[in-house]
């Protein structure tokens, strides 16, 4: 019999027809394990284990069915010792059941380490000898002297540093800098729709000290607070203006793009509805 004969026959439609049932059936058998394995649409919300003690924290997992590790550890005076001050993901983002969640936990002791003599150095290598030693730079005062913007003393809670002092990690050092001999004056950026982040490295950069710094009601969150832009400052800006180095510059803070001037308005910004 001819192939092109075999083709019209009962038996080969036949055989046809369980092949490709027969691929439909593993096909679709494929398909419920992977849905099963991949445990499609169970999906939970993330819990708010901040503030929790890894043994509360365990036991809320468990409920939900996720699954904790801790990846690190810090010190902060905001949570008690050995209890959970970050979490990866972040509380509310949906994921599947026995996700990892990664910890960020309290340690019980604050690290203690030395603090670098940044006295002789100017201001900008002071501070990133701080940071990069894991401190953070403090207060700013400026007294008369020839070395314009280099360090003459620095503290650590009022207490002038001494070589070979240390302090508790990521602890604020304030610094006394030289202004010159004169009644020295700075420019005043405008700081209006910077973040904080931004205006901080201005105001360093410009000689100038953080004042307080308020939140409106707008910002009620971590991730609110960084998004957040300034909206007013004092001194308020003006052209050409300029004031005493040292000086504090106060600066409030929204998420509210509505607040903003007209003229300076990023449009990413969307006005809050």
């Amino acid at each position: 019999m001819s192939f092109g004969k075999f083709l019209l026959t009962r038996v080969f439609w036949k055989n046809l027809f369980l092949a490709v049932l027969l691929t439909a059936i593993i096909l679709f058998l494929v398909w419920i394990g992977l849905m099963i394995y991949t445990r499609h649409g169970q999906q939970k919300s993330v819990p708010d284990f901040y503030g929790l003690s890894l043994e509360d924290a365990g036991q809320l997992s468990s409920r939900n069915r996720f699954e904790l590790v801790v990846q690190d550890s810090v010190y902060t005076h905001e949570v008690v010792p050995g209890h959970i001050v970050d979490q990866l993901p972040h509380p509310g983002k949906k994921v599947k059941k026995g996700r990892k969640i990664f910890l960020t936990v309290n340690a019980m002791e604050p690290e203690i380490l030395p603090v670098p003599n940044v006295v002789g150095y100017s201001l900008r290598q002071a501070k990133a000898m701080l940071e990069t030693n894991g401190f953070r730079l403090g207060e700013l005062k400026y007294v008369p002297d020839l070395a314009i913007n280099n360090v003459l003393k620095q503290f650590y809670r009022g207490k002038e540093i001494q070589p070979g002092d240390s302090a508790e990690k990521g602890s604020i050092i304030d610094l006394v800098l030289g202004k010159g001999l004169t009644n020295e004056k700075t420019p005043l950026p405008d700081f209006t729709g910077l973040s904080f982040a931004q205006a901080e490295q201005e105001i360093i950069s410009n000689a100038l000290n953080v004042g307080a710094v308020v939140y409106d009601e707008t910002v009620t969150t971590t991730d609110d607070s960084a998004l957040a832009f300034i909206w007013k400052q004092i001194p308020e800006y003006s052209p050409n203006s300029r004031v005493p180095v040292g000086t504090p510059l106060y600066l409030w803070l929204t998420i509210d793009s509505t607040k903003l001037p007209v003229d300076t308005l990023n449009p990413s910004l969307d006005p809050l509805p």
